[in-house]
């Protein structure tokens, strides 16, 4: 009994120390169905390459919650997050859940730096990624420390150490994330490089056979009058740069346990950016283009086969929106994504593709791109333009109808 007083004492102790804000509630949800030719209800494919308006097949929430404690000049910011999917075909139905976020953050506390902050545990970290595409080309995001917005002049250093996985009894994974941002160049134009550099850290009597990987990312980030732009160029080795150039990777979950990759290199350039055109339209768009070499593992005669192969696909997605009113929008998204696999010094070849044209009616809440809650109705006719299945019904076109809500807070 007498431990229990003591602890109370010394927990309303510190509570009366600091100065509590509110609560702060934040996340994001999308969730909808649709009605489809072949495969019934709704369908998604390759959504980074030709757009995910109107090609989403699950409902996704993400509820966090967050306090700020100040002592002095320190503000002690407390994060929480819940994340949740799930297929939403049933009214109650088991969903995957997950707690994305967990972490401390501490602005203030370096009297060298007073816009440094230091921080620990589970956080999304830095993440960048395109909308449209739901495409994040650079997530280092999990469990660990690390130090943001360091002052080296006028830029800002982020150093990071990130958990990125266990390999059984062999190793455990990491990330070593650096980023030098705020670099300005000329008018309304900044450049951020970031290097993520993954290793293992074998356990004793384990043996890693994956080589450790580097991924270097330059954001060229540009201000218009009429909106923004972005230029992003990334370079990958070895497991890493199968990421860059075989799939839309964003730099964790590193293939581990395997030296299929360990001769990899690949890189990607993109381009992305929202513009207004005029008081009654305004776009997004994403131009992609990714290519790699020896690219191990996987293909054109199967998965995993330790054949290497050479890549170069390009991606690009479009979605203009006409707004009727303060509310009302009809919005429009074309994408179309293809490429090539070389394999046996170009004697086997392997083209892929999709293609997609989607028409939405949407109801937000205000006039901008970006505004949201928004509920959208719409319709969408996606191609798989090399007949490889991709729908997996044994049609090569699909039409979609359906309705879905959208919201971040």
């Amino acid at each position: 009994m007498r431990k229990v007083n003591l602890l109370t004492a010394a927990v309303t102790a510190a509570l009366l120390s600091t100065s509590a804000m509110a609560v702060e509630f934040n996340g994001y949800m999308r969730a909808g169905t649709g009605i489809s030719g072949n495969s019934g209800s709704d369908v998604s494919v390759n959504k980074n390459g030709i757009g995910r308006l109107g090609n989403e097949n699950d409902n996704y929430s993400e509820f966090g919650l967050a306090q700020d404690l100040q002592t002095g000049d320190t503000n002690w910011r407390i994060e929480s997050m819940i994340a949740s999917g799930a297929p939403g075909a049933n009214g109650w139905e088991d969903a995957d859940f997950n707690v994305a976020q967990f972490a401390v953050k501490a602005d203030g506390i370096f009297d060298f730096d007073k816009g440094a902050k230091l921080w620990a545990g589970k956080t999304y970290y830095q993440r960048k990624d395109i909308h449209i595409t739901d495409f994040y080309y650079l997530n280092t995001s999990g469990t660990g420390g690390g130090i943001e917005n360091l002052s080296v002049g006028n830029q800002k250093l982020s150093l990071a150490l990130i958990q990125d996985g266990e390999n059984g009894d062999d190793s455990s994974g990491f990330i070593a994330d650096a980023r030098l941002a705020n670099i300005g160049l000329w008018s309304d134009a900044n450049l951020e490089i970031a290097l993520a550099y993954n290793f293992a850290n074998e356990k004793d009597g384990g043996s890693e056979e994956a080589d450790d990987g580097l991924l270097a990312t330059f954001i060229l980030q540009q201000g218009l009058s009429n909106g923004f732009n972005q230029t992003v160029f990334q370079y990958g080795t070895n497991g890493y740069g199968v990421q860059a150039a075989n799939f839309w990777g964003s730099g964790s979950y590193y293939a581990r346990g395997t030296d299929a990759f360990n001769d990899s290199t690949g890189y990607r350039l993109l381009n992305w950016g929202v513009i207004s055109m005029g008081d009654s339209w305004e776009m997004g768009h994403q131009a992609a283009y990714l290519a790699g070499q020896d690219i191990g593992g996987q293909g054109p005669v199967g998965n995993y086969t330790g054949q290497q192969f050479d890549i170069d696909q390009y991606s690009v997605v479009v979605r203009p929106m006409y707004k009727w009113d303060d509310t009302m929008r009809t919005v429009f998204e074309a994408g179309y994504n293809a490429g090539e696999k070389i394999a046996d010094g170009g004697m086997a070849t392997e083209d892929f593709g999709n293609a997609k044209f989607t028409v939405a009616q949407a109801w937000a809440m205000g006039s901008s791109f970006w505004a949201r809650p928004e509920i959208r109705v719409y319709g969408s006719y996606i191609l798989d333009t090399e007949n490889d299945d991709a729908f997996g019904t044994g049609n090569d076109t699909e039409y979609v109808v359906g309705i879905q809500a959208e919201a971040w807070w």
